[in-house]
């Protein structure tokens, strides 16, 4: 199962941090690894410091967009210490190990860690089912980056060698992408019902992303959901005749 997890790093300024990712990966038997945008890579800085994980860099996977690293994959762990103004679902790494392998069971799951100096953005948290804050000391919480994959590796291990594991899901996960395009639908027919102003939005879609991120939606209950959606456009559509020039 833990070849059905991806680690992804946005934007690393520091090459060695990619290496020593790298290391802190293959100490724990992780092997999937996704760059987006890295400032600098490939890198003697990073092969050094992978001091022998060369084959986690070889099959390093880069990614011009979040999107792009995150297809395919069901359940989406955003690594974090920054509280936010609108809190997301929050776990820590032995809880979200629990939870990431029993979806890695059916399908993939990834934890997504930011830049070094300023983390991920609320933008690309929106992407994700739960936050993942590692307890450290509140006068000093900032982890290095590959120390923080260290530990969530780690709790991977721990939790893939348990003799009790979390159960499997029965159904598959959503993708991400599927989950974008329902996130997508459900923005426009909101706006065109005028529950949702597009000038003025406030955080409508985001607590909205977080309520149905919380659940973790399995493919056949987004497609129900988005059934729904076209339901709705159909009877407004008989309902409120289009303006001139739609």
């Amino acid at each position: 199962m833990l070849h059905n997890i991806r680690i992804v790093l946005v934007e690393t300024t520091h090459p060695g941090n990619i290496g020593a990712t790298a290391r802190a990966m293959k100490n724990m038997g992780l092997t999937r690894l996704f760059l987006v945008k890295p400032l600098h890579y490939p890198s003697a800085d990073a092969t050094a410091r992978a001091a022998g994980a060369d084959d986690v860099l070889a099959g390093a996977v880069l990614c011009e967009s979040l999107d792009e690293a995150l297809v395919g994959c069901g359940v989406i762990f955003g690594a974090s210490a920054r509280a936010r103004k609108i809190a997301w679902p929050q776990l820590d790494p032995r809880q979200a190990a629990g939870r990431a392998l029993a979806a890695a069971a059916a399908g993939e799951a990834a934890f997504v860690f930011g830049r070094e100096h300023a983390g991920l953005s609320n933008e690309e948290l929106d992407r994700c089912n739960f936050l993942v804050t590692i307890p450290t000391n509140p006068e000093f919480a900032s982890l290095n980056v590959a120390a923080a994959v260290q530990v969530v590796s780690y709790e991977l291990r721990m939790a893939s060698q348990a003799s009790s594991p979390l159960s499997a899901l029965n159904e598959p996960l959503a993708s991400a992408e599927a989950r974008e395009q329902f996130y997508r639908h459900l923005e426009q027919v909101l706006t065109d019902l005028e529950f949702l102003d597009p000038n003025n939005p406030k955080h409508l879609m985001r607590r909205l992303r977080r309520l149905f991120n919380r659940v973790e939606l399995d493919c056949n209950e987004v497609n129900i959901l988005r059934g729904i959606l076209t339901a709705v456009e159909r009877r407004t559509a008989r309902v409120i005749p289009k303006r001139s020039g739609q």
